[in-house]
Parts: C-alpha cells; structure tokens; sequence
C-alpha cells in the first residue's frame, strides 16, 4: 500500500506542479548542505555534501556486493533501458530490506529510506519529474554513494558501458561520465568540474590508448588515478569518509585544536605547520601569523614513522628551492581536462 500511495502522491504533483516537489526530509538535509558553502575548494565542498547525502539516505551503510545482487534480483542489467516510478521503488525497497538483513543492530525506517533516495535520484536524474530514468543513471547514482572502496566502484561502472570484449568505445564512455557529472550538477557545482560538457574528458581519457578505438578498464582506472577534473569529486569523497575516524597528534597553527580531528594539512616548505581541515578548507587565519605556504601535504590517516622523515626530508629540500622554482611547479590535486570557460562555451 505504501508504495502505490507514493505513486499516486507524485503522479498527483506531476500533473499538477510545475516545480520539483520534495520530501519534507529532504528539503531540511538541502538546507544543512548551505552551511558548507564556506568550503573554498569545490572538490572538498562538493564531496562534503554528499557524504551527508549518503548518510541521510543510509547509503553508507551499503555493501557494493549487495547493490549489485538487488540490481541482478531485479533485472537491471540493460544500461539504456527506461525505469518508471513503480520500479525504481521496487529495487530501492529491495536494497533497503537487503541492508535491514545484514545490519540488524541498525534500525533502518525503510519506507522513508525509499522516499528520500528516490527524491534525490529524482532530483539528480529527473529534475523535470517525468517520473522515469535510464538503469544507468539509476545504477551510477546509487554506486556513487554506496559504501566501497572507489576503486570497485571504477570497475563496476566501467563494466556497465563496456561490451562482450570489455572494451569501451568514445560514445559509451561519454554516456557515462554524462551520468556522473549529474550529480555534482543537482548541487550547482558542475562549474568547477568542467560544465556537462564530457567531450573534454573522454579525449583526455583516451590519451591513455593513443591511436586505439576503445579502451579496456585498465586504461580507465590509470585515468582515474589521475583524478580527473571532472570526477575528482568521487575520489575526495572516499577520503572524506575514512577522514573522519582520523585523529592526529599535532595541534593546528591556527585554532589551536588539538589533536587535529578529520583532514590535516602540513606545509612541505615550513617546519612544523600543521593546519585543521575546518581552518584550511575554509581559508581562516589568524592575525599576525604566516599563511600556509605551498607546497602542502594532506592526510586523513594518521602518519607513521616514516612518512614523517619522509615529509621532514621534503621539507628540508623545499627550503632551498626558490619562489620561481614553485611557480614552474605548481601542485595540483586533480588533473586538469579543461578550463570552465571551455566547458560554458561548448556546453550543449
């Protein structure tokens, strides 16, 4: 019965809303995510936000293996194939009842489970709430937010546009990193991340087969390792999530905290200048103190014994090297498919 009252509500706002109707839920989360708009990296900021998505809609909590066993129960298996409502409340039910099984310490509130992640899958995929979407929008949505390691979830969405052979050609690859961008776009941040255009970053990821016509998964994840502009926001997520657990044994040079809890930030040209993340991502100083100067390590596990000499030793070495010396090499934590003024006046 839930479920058929679900399909009439939303049945009822297509019919007669013009705009995107929300889950009182999730009208409040959308709220939340306006407090990190202090963020001054857009990766940071972007992937920040959908930790708190994933965790609100329990995706968290989803092992990789049992999305993908739901997905094969219900039939999910052609990529281009169109979804209604009707079903994509079937498999979401299907995936939360499988999560209800495998962690019976968790109360987990099903139906609304389904409502937000359906809302926001809407949201990212149906903005016009048409009430339908293709399985690998549906299916790269919810990989994007489960919980595995991002290498996995590589594989398996490579594997979702690849052929018999394993290959994949420009046309598919475009078709999903289109997908992806999506969900950077739903949070007004595509911008930052090239604009919906992907021509840019297939070319780029073709460079890693010159002269071939398709390429196989180990080209796409040698790409991926790179953390390309346009999808750096799926790998800074991953290290935002293990990040939180971390606690360092250094006090930040701003606020004072300490230990620094989440994401520390050490220059590599200063002796001993250990950053918070809330101090370095949001861009705060302290009057009369020296900025962080570049280059900067980041960590979010606590470092051993030897990455300290390691980091002690670049140190040490970056002390000597001049300003004209950075500026030849600059650091960079992504790589760079294209220019956002490309990306607007190619965008289509």
């Amino acid at each position: 019965m839930r479920e058929e009252n679900y399909v009439d509500i939303l049945k009822q706002h297509l019919k007669t809303s013009t705009t995107c109707w929300d889950h009182p839920k999730m009208t409040e989360l959308y709220q939340v995510l306006a407090d990190l708009n202090n963020i001054k990296f857009s990766a940071y900021r972007t992937a920040m936000k959908l930790r708190r998505v994933q965790k609100a809609l329990r995706l968290d909590l989803l092992r990789l293996v049992s999305v993908v066993d739901v997905f094969r129960e219900q039939d999910l298996q052609h990529g281009e194939h169109v979804m209604d409502v009707v079903e994509m409340i079937h498999a979401l039910t299907g995936l939360y009842e499988r999560l209800e099984e495998e962690r019976r310490a968790i109360v987990v509130n099903i139906p609304l489970c389904v409502d937000m992640c359906l809302n926001w899958l809407l949201n990212v995929y149906d903005s016009g709430r048409n009430g339908k979407m293709r399985v690998l929008s549906f299916k790269t949505g919810l990989v994007s937010l489960c919980n595995a390691d991002v290498q996995e979830k590589y594989k398996y969405l490579f594997r979702q546009v690849s052929g018999p052979g394993g290959l994949t050609d420009q046309r598919y690859l475009s078709m999903l990193l289109y997908e992806a961008i999506q969900i950077p776009r739903q949070l007004g941040e595509v911008a930052a991340f090239g604009g919906s255009n992907v021509e840019p970053s297939v070319r780029s990821c073709f460079r890693m087969a010159p002269g071939k016509p398709a390429i196989e998964v180990s080209h796409f994840l040698e790409w991926m390792s790179l953390e390309p502009q346009s999808v750096v926001w799926l790998a800074v997520l991953q290290r935002v999530a293990v990040a939180e657990s971390a606690k360092h044994q250094a006090k930040c040079y701003i606020c004072k905290q300490c230990p620094i809890k989440g994401f520390r930030y050490r220059s590599l040209k200063q002796f001993n200048v250990d950053i918070c993340q809330t101090c370095f991502l949001t861009g705060r100083t302290t009057k009369g103190k020296k900025q962080l100067q570049y280059p900067i390590m980041e960590y979010y596990t606590p470092t051993t014994s030897g990455e300290k000499m390691r980091d002690f030793a670049k140190t040490l070495k970056n002390k000597f090297r001049s300003k004209q010396y950075f500026s030849k090499h600059p650091q960079r934590g992504y790589l760079p498919v294209q220019s956002v003024l490309e990306a607007e006046s190619s965008e289509t």
